[in-house]
């Protein structure tokens, strides 16, 4: 039996901030722990620049947590990690470098200032030690342009070719594992247009009463979309895992006050754009399963 045989099949996710888990791929990871597929979340920061908008702490109580926010948003993880039933979480060991052009930016801990190499080094160790069929990240722009996500953008593209590449790294003493795809996720821009006329018609606040939004151009335009993944069954799971993080989604955050169709509509499938693969692609209509042609 070969090495690929023997493997276990494991899907795996590279997100830049506790909570991102949730956002685009939560239900996937609850649908393949359902299935039997090893999966596993890797995490770059923890989120460490991030507002606390935890509405039973008051100002007082937030600026003191501040000092020791990573180790709060490390322990939510973990919790949003046993509720979407992820079965390796592997941490980077970054720091959140915040939003563009702040001064967290430079701190000589963020992502945003890692070597290059050694952050690609980093993530290869962990491809070659958990050997994912499928990797999933963020697209070029890091979904909504957090330096954070563009850099796991950049390393993951990067370490989809080292990882297989045997002279890449070879101090890690890791036998090389070339992952068969890779995918971006993706939020359906018809979907989030009619989402945001919906919410903008029944006077719910959000960034789509901003006039400088564009809400034409906002999602990932629908003919790039490869991958439309059911998780409706696993809703109640994602909603867990977003109350998990306390500290970064509120009780009135979108996603526990929608009604059940709503709701449905929003969170019941999460889609992709598959960008790599080392096998042959699909053709035709929208893949249902990213774990297709590999089963």
């Amino acid at each position: 039996m070969s090495e690929s045989q023997a493997t276990p099949l494991t899907f795996m996710a590279v997100h830049a901030h506790p909570d991102d888990e949730v956002f685009g791929t939560g239900g996937t990871f609850a649908r393949y722990a359902a299935q039997g597929v090893r999966t596993a979340l890797v995490t770059a920061t923890m989120g460490e620049e991030g507002e606390i908008v935890d509405p039973a702490l008051d100002e007082k109580a937030k600026e003191a947590m501040f000092p020791r926010l990573a180790e709060v948003r490390r322990l939510e993880l973990q919790a949003a990690v046993e509720a979407l039933q992820i079965q390796e979480l592997r941490l980077l060991g970054f720091r959140d470098s915040g939003m563009a052009g702040t001064a967290s930016n430079k701190h000589p801990e963020s992502f945003y200032m890692a070597t290059f190499d050694e952050a690609v080094k980093r993530l290869v160790a962990v491809i070659r030690e958990l050997k994912p069929q499928v990797l999933v990240t963020y697209d070029a722009f890091g979904s909504y342009g957090h330096p954070d996500h563009i850099q796991a953008h950049r390393i993951t593209n990067a370490a989809f070719d080292a990882a297989g590449e045997p002279r890449c790294f070879p101090e890690l003493d890791l036998p090389a594992w070339q992952p068969k795809k890779l995918y971006y996720t993706a939020m359906a821009r018809s979907a989030m247009v009619e989402a945001m006329k919906e919410m903008q018609r029944l006077g719910e606040p959000g960034p789509w009463d901003n006039p400088a939004m564009n809400m034409a151009i906002v999602g990932t335009p629908d003919e790039l979309i490869t991958t439309s993944v059911d998780v409706r069954d696993f809703i109640g799971q994602k909603l867990k895992a977003f109350a998990a993080h306390k500290t970064q989604i509120a009780p009135n955050n979108f996603a526990f006050t929608l009604s059940d169709t709503r709701r449905e509509q929003a969170l019941g499938y999460e889609h992709f754009v598959l960008a790599r693969t080392a096998i042959t692609p699909h053709e035709g209509a929208l893949e249902q399963d990213l774990l297709s042609g590999l089963l």
